[in-house]
């Protein structure tokens, strides 16, 4: 067993958006490391339910949670529960998100009230709900999953390009403030071949292809990979960091 190996058997992993996609991943290479994994979700319980299966497969612990990480009450019964039924959260991914590809007129409050919901405050809940028993701990890991559409103009997803800079802004400074113990970073995909990428349609699919130096879409297990990385002590003297992994659309700084 390698030294990162140890470093996650048996802590807690808790991911939220885990049932599919890129979140799916994460927790499927948290548990390949020995993580027990937390494993959120909202809607398809079946498909949460199968990763658990997968997980368990591996000889790791694995228990769902239902919540809208929008929620308040819901994310703070989740954090407690997760504590409860496998130990105190020491990693956490927030990878729940939603998108939204159109034209500006298509935009109303609704539909922007809806996408800041899910993905800005459904990723601080999480993290407020976890950040003091991490920092009383003095041991804490943070991923939040942003996206390249929060790091350049993106003027046909204005709520989720708007809501992905919020996250990564709101990740910059929780580093800052929950240092020294606790790191927070955050990953900007690209395009990824998941459900969210396949609702945007081939046209704009095959666009964001042509854009990429790669020539290429991702695929969910990269982009575990490198959460890994963000994790893990290799990537021990890095915090309030966004890492770009999009095949090279865009290009920092």
């Amino acid at each position: 067993m390698n030294k990162q190996d140890q470093e996650f058997r048996n802590r807690t992993a808790l991911v939220t958006g885990g049932s599919r996609g890129i979140g799916r991943a994460i927790c499927l290479a948290l548990a390949e490391k020995g993580a027990n994994v937390a494993l959120n979700y909202v809607q398809n319980r079946d498909a949460a339910a199968k990763v658990k299966h997968d997980i368990e497969a591996m000889g790791s612990r694995c228990g769902i949670y239902r919540a809208d990480v929008s929620d308040p009450k819901a994310v703070e019964a989740m954090v407690a529960d997760v504590a409860e039924e496998i130990g105190p959260v020491e990693f956490l991914v927030t990878a729940a998100g939603i998108a939204h590809l159109g034209d500006h007129t298509e935009i109303d409050l609704d539909l922007w009230q809806q996408i800041m919901r899910v993905n800005v405050d459904g990723t601080f809940l999480p993290v407020m709900a976890v950040k003091d028993g991490m920092i009383e701990r003095g041991f804490g890991r943070i991923v939040c999953i942003a996206s390249i559409a929060g790091l350049a103009p993106r003027g046909q997803m204005l709520p989720y390009s708007t809501s992905k800079a919020a996250v990564i802004a709101f990740a910059r400074s929780c580093a800052q403030a929950f240092a020294p113990d606790v790191r927070v970073n955050c990953l900007a995909p690209g395009l990824i071949d998941t459900d969210m990428s396949a609702a945007m349609g081939a046209p704009a699919r095959h666009a964001m292809r042509e854009a990429a130096f790669l020539k290429r879409t991702g695929r969910p297990e990269e982009m575990a990979k490198t959460v890994l990385y963000l994790l893990s002590e290799q990537s021990s003297f890095m915090t309030g960091q966004t890492l770009v992994a999009d095949g090279g659309r865009v290009t920092l700084p």
